[in-house]
């Protein structure tokens, strides 16, 4: 696939597209290889994975799918495993590097404004916790509908619920949390149409209020308090197990999750 034909700011260089001028993110510098130690044992990326390509199933794309601000290429990698093509799309050069050690292919190393992509030439995009990461939300929803062709479908995940705010979260960079309501608006303010919105990880606002929200408010944090992405026990990865079948059965049937640590949506140009 020749990505020159369709982005204007980036050139090839061993293999990988870099983006001719730098972009400043709000990401920490460690995060892709943090999660590159991880992300094959995590209960949390297995699930997020399981979830987004059950719903990628029921609410297909067609062409090729871009992953942007894909880290490691865990999700893209899923995703081609299907029989998709996908690009993926990394600001970060170790995240991209780390890609590349999982034979990914279309690999990007730019932001998707900086690398200048046309308007219009993009037949799918997958955001998964990205646009808590932006401070101009809204403008860059903006730009992922316009960089969409007609028709072209959105997929996103982000990190639900305000009120679960905690040290957690500056850590990792974030700007704010949302409910399915605010990023709807949102994505129907940039001119999108909801196809499907829910929420994931059903068990997990409580202990995540409980023991890293709470003690953040009252000044009470030593350090991270709880982990979601980390590898469970072998009892606790039973009852998981249970539940996360539970949530990926429902999504197989376009059934909704009231309530969750992230939501999940499929938006329609």
């Amino acid at each position: 696939m020749n990505l020159k034909n369709i982005a204007s700011n980036i050139e090839l260089k061993n293999g990988i597209w870099y983006q001719k001028t730098h972009s400043q993110i709000s990401y920490p510098d460690e995060g892709n290889e943090n999660c590159f130690q991880i992300e094959d044992n995590s209960f949390w990326f297995k699930h997020r994975n399981n979830c987004l390509l059950e719903i990628i199933k029921k609410f297909p794309f067609t062409g090729s799918f871009f992953d942007i601000g894909g880290g490691n290429g865990f999700v893209a990698q899923a995703i081609e495993k299907t029989g998709k093509n996908t690009v993926l799309v990394e600001p970060g050069e170790k995240g991209i590097r780390n890609a590349k050690k999982r034979n990914l292919k279309n690999l990007v190393c730019a932001t998707l404004e900086g690398a200048e992509f046309k308007k219009g030439s993009i037949d799918a995009i997958g955001v998964f916790d990205v646009i808590e990461h932006i401070k101009e939300d809204e403008q860059f929803i903006k730009n992922l509908h316009a960089y969409l062709k007609q028709n072209g479908k959105l997929y996103l995940t982000v990190p639900a619920y305000q009120i679960l705010w905690s040290r957690e979260d500056d850590f990792a960079g974030h700007f704010r949390r949302y409910t399915i309501k605010t990023i709807s608006q949102k994505l129907k303010k940039a001119g999108f149409k909801m196809e499907f919105s829910t929420y994931i990880f059903s068990i997990l606002p409580l202990p995540i209020f409980l023991f890293r929200s709470l003690p953040s408010k009252l000044k009470l944090y030593k350090g991270h308090q709880i982990n979601e992405h980390k590898e469970e026990h072998s009892k606790q990865n039973k009852i998981l197990t249970k539940i996360w079948n539970w949530e990926v059965k429902r999504l197989s049937k376009g059934k909704k999750i009231p309530f969750g640590g992230s939501c999940l949506i499929v938006a329609k140009k």
